[in-house]
């Protein structure tokens, strides 16, 4: 198993997908930081004014407390992450177009093992996007913020955890769907058609259909999304003091969370999305006729 995993790392590191993909995620990640930093700051700013002090006091905060960096946090990693998904994607995809997956399986014990082997590596690889997304996304906020719009190191920890998460369960998806629609283009153009338009439109005619919220975060986006949207909120309202529920609301949709339930249950929810496409790839690529 252990060659077979070395094989897969190989297979990667050798191609120039891993970090062509790399660079916008590290781009996006740093423009969100620095975008989100620079909106935190401007907020403050604002609501220090002379002529917000009496709204400050009405709600019972000072301006410092409205961490609105946050919201910019979860949305900045909710985008990064599609990199990985697409990178997860044309793991099986481009290898079934070129047949190099022929030697992959005719060389392994048995297509399990080739399979095993396949999660194992891109989970990995996950986790360094999630990584760098984190870790560029704090960056930008670093650069264009003070301490007061950064969360404290618990904060750091547990959007660096589901930052993480996040990253892997998207490649994880991604792999699944590759195997299910091994097709390099054409599984790549879907993921970003749904992932940023359907789905989108999908909850549009959802809440138009009087459908309560909280659907929303049944669906894979609405979940993955919930997953890292949820715990910027929850750090978010942490400092804020008291706010309107309406309120809260609208600062779900901010953070990318609308409807979405708790980040623990997102993530469950997105995870079962998840073991249903990787099954499914998984299936297919077991009774695949490789000749």
């Amino acid at each position: 198993m252990g060659d077979l995993v070395q094989a897969e790392l190989r297979k990667t590191t050798t191609t120039t997908l891993w970090w062509a993909l790399l660079i916008p995620t590290v781009l996006i990640a740093l423009g969100g930081g620095l975008l989100s930093g620079l909106a935190g700051q401007t907020f403050v700013e604002v609501f220090s004014s002379s002529e917000a002090e009496q709204l400050s006091d009405a709600l019972g905060v000072t301006p410092d407390q409205w961490k609105f960096s946050l919201l910019g946090i979860g949305r900045t990693i909710n985008l990064a992450t599609m990199f990985p998904l697409i990178f997860g994607a044309l793991a099986i995809a481009n290898e079934v177009g070129t047949r190099t997956i022929t030697t992959t399986f005719l060389t392994a014990p048995s297509r399990v093992h080739a399979m095993a082997a396949k999660m194992m590596v891109y989970a990995l690889w996950g986790a360094i996007y999630g990584l760098a997304i984190i870790g560029f996304t704090a960056l930008g906020i670093v650069l264009t913020s003070n301490s007061g719009q950064m969360p404290d190191a618990g904060g750091w920890a547990m959007l660096a955890l589901v930052c993480v998460l996040s990253s892997i369960l998207m490649t994880m998806f991604g792999v699944g769907l590759g195997a299910l629609i091994p097709n390099s283009a054409g599984v790549v153009v879907l993921l970003i058609m749904y992932f940023l338009v359907i789905e989108n439109a999908l909850q549009f005619g959802l809440r138009l259909a009087g459908v309560p919220e909280t659907a929303v975060g049944f669906l894979p986006n609405g979940s993955v999304d919930g997953l890292t949207g949820s715990v910027a909120v929850d750090l978010f309202l942490a400092d804020a003091g008291v706010v309107p529920e309406d309120g809260v609301y609208w600062l779900r949709v901010l953070a990318g969370a609308g409807g979405a339930q708790a980040w623990w249950l997102s993530g469950l929810i997105f995870f079962a999305w998840v073991a249903a496409a990787f099954g499914g790839g998984w299936a297919r690529m077991t009774q695949k006729d490789i000749t």
